[in-house]
This record gives C-alpha cells, structure tokens and sequence, in this order.
C-alpha cells in the first residue's frame, strides 16, 4: 500500500472573493448586529445597577424585557392588518347589495350602486373619527360637479384618501376616482368592490378618459415606492407625475394639492432590509413591506388652492405655468405649513387626545 501526499490548497484571493470578504454589507450587518449586542448588555448592566442604588428588587425587568416587549412588538406588527380586514368588510357589504338588488355590472349606473358606496363610506367616517378625530380644512374648494384632479401625498398606507372618498360620496353623491396598483386587483375578494366604489388600475389613457367625463380623480402612487418612504418632507413623487401627465393628454381642469398632517404617523415602516424590498417590488410588482403601528394620530386633511384654474385669464395662468407642471411644490408648501418636521408620534398623540395646537398654522 502507497500513500500520496494530499495536494496542498491555498486560498487564492482574487478580484471576486476579495469583494466577497470586503462587501460593505456584510460588514455593516455584522458590525450592526455586534453594537447591538454590546448596546443591549450596557442598558441590561445599567438597569441592574439602578436596580440596586434604587432598591427596586420586586420586579423582573428580564421578564418585562424578554416576554412582554417581543409581544409588544409582535402586535404592532399585526395592527395593521385591519386595514385589510376594513376593506374586506367593505367587500362583504358591496356583495351584499349586488346580493339583495341583483345586480351584477358595477359599471351600469343603477342608483342602487350609489347607496351601496354610501353604506361603505359611513364605515370608514366612522373609523376616521373614532381613531383620528378626522378633520378636512379646504374641502369647500373642491368642485361639486364637474372634473378636477386631487394629488395628495401618499403616506404608507392612505388611510386619508379612503377617508376622503367617503366623504365625498357622502356629501355630492358620487364617487371619487382613485387610482391604485394592478396588485391591488390581484387580491381575491377585492375587485368586485373596488370596481363598485371607484377605485381604477393606474393607466393614464383611461384618467384622461375619466376626466372627460366629469369624474373627480385622484392618482395614486406607486406601492413601494411610498411603502419604504420613511419622510414627510418630500411629496409623492409617483402622483404629481400622474398630475402632470393628466393635464398634459386630458382637459382643462383644476388640480388641487392634498396632504395630510400626521399620515406618516398611523403606520411606519422599518428600515431593516429596504433596498432588497424595493428589488422584490421591481421584479414582481409585489409590495411586501413590514408596517407596523396603526396609532389613533391626530390627522388633518389640508387641500390647497387650485394650481390650474380654467376660469384664470391668460395673463394670471403664465404666473402659474410653472407651477402648473410641478404640482410636488404645492404639496412641499402644504407640509412646511403644516408638519411637524421630522414627524412625531407622540406629539401626534397628544394632539389627538390633549388637543394640543398643530403644528403650523390651520
């Protein structure tokens, strides 16, 4: 019998794997994790030791710290599920008018579907008094008939303009339009009701199509785009783009700026792992995103003056013209005037339940 000498390796570090072991994220997820760890025994030593100066010994922060936070935290995240579980309430009340009426085409113009939205819109005005004391300042400049074009910012979840349809459908009878996500559509038990209640996919030919009927619309953002936003002072970028677009194919009509004070506070997003969500959303047009929150905030709807007015005379519209295609700048106006920069929660609670003045001037 013979042995051979086994072969020996070197690891030869070439471009690729110098980049492996030198990839800025993997190092910031370690150095992240490390601190962490370090930060959490430095707050468990410092506990202990005001513990003992303070002679608090009865209660078992280890417990508070490892089984009532985790939970906590667990049901912040499941929280917001209501929104899901609200629209498909909404589902079930649309199904039950088609149910009692027969009706089957939520496109054929039957009166009923009127009071069908109706019946949806006083469960979210409900809702939006209950949980935010909800107020709009300006809605009177909204037209009572005829088209107009609403671009508001889009907070994580937009709570504010499922407040604002119902408001609308509520006092002119008749729907807001609101554009949404094709995934949207994709969710089973969703469409019919969607359709029902005015909610349109995101095409631009078929806006321009609405307004020329005499529809009220409101574009909407793209989904993660607005979900992995964490900031309120910069507007959405994915609607005033819309805005411009609209004007520029459809008629002439009044676009009016739209923002909610605190939106940005009823539901958060967490900033653990946002560039790989957004790459998911690229590829499979799929927002998942982890909210969490669902605070009874205090919101404010504020709409802002029309930045086009059809009635406006040829030389006060090239005042505007610039404004006309940057309808993002009125939104910027209405946050500087009206938010709380950077946003807090706490102070949007006490505003909610101490009536505590605004921030900003009404």
């Amino acid at each position: 019998m013979s042995f051979r000498q086994a072969t020996e390796y070197s690891l030869v570090c070439n471009a690729t794997t110098e980049r492996l072991f030198t990839n800025t994220t993997v190092l910031s997820w370690t150095e992240s994790v490390t601190v962490a760890i370090e930060e959490l025994r430095i707050v468990m030593a410092t506990v202990h030791a005001v513990r003992e100066v303070v002679g608090v010994t009865g209660v078992d922060l280890e417990t508070i710290f490892f089984y009532y936070v985790p939970r906590i935290i667990a049901v912040l995240f499941i929280v917001p599920w209501y929104i899901m579980g609200s629209l498909f309430v909404n589902a079930i009340i649309i199904r039950f008018y088609s149910e009692m009426y027969n009706l089957t085409d939520p496109f054929d113009g039957n009166a009923i579907w009127q009071k069908a939205r109706c019946a949806v819109s006083a469960f979210w005005a409900v809702q939006a008094k209950l949980l935010h004391g909800y107020e709009i300042h300006g809605y009177e400049k909204l037209p009572k008939d005829g088209p107009g074009l609403i671009v508001y910012y889009h907070g994580t979840l937009p709570v504010d303009m499922y407040y604002m349809m119902s408001r609308i459908n509520l006092d002119q009878e008749r729907p807001l339009c609101a554009m949404t996500d094709r995934f949207m559509f994709s969710i089973p038990g969703l469409s019919f009701m969607m359709d029902a209640m005015g909610v349109h996919r995101g095409e631009p030919d078929h806006c321009v199509k609405l307004l020329k009927e005499g529809k009220l619309l409101a574009p909407g953002a793209g989904g993660c785009g607005r979900l992995c936003s964490d900031t309120s002072t910069t507007a959405s970028s994915g609607s005033t783009g819309w805005a411009s677009q609209m004007w520029r194919k459809g008629p002439d009509v009044p676009i009016f700026p739209m923002f909610t004070q605190n939106l940005r506070e009823v539901f958060r997003t967490p900033r653990f792992g946002i560039p790989f969500l957004e790459w998911v959303y690229e590829k499979t047009r799929m927002p998942v995103v982890l909210i969490y929150g669902g605070f009874p905030v205090k919101l404010r709807t504020y709409i802002g003056d029309p930045i086009y007015d059809p009635s406006l005379s040829a030389a006060e519209l090239a005042k505007k013209v610039n404004a006309l295609y940057r309808p993002h700048d009125a939104i910027e106006e209405l946050i500087e005037r009206h938010q709380r920069i950077p946003g807090s929660t706490f102070h949007a609670l006490l505003e909610r339940f101490q009536g505590f003045m605004p921030f900003g001037k009404a």
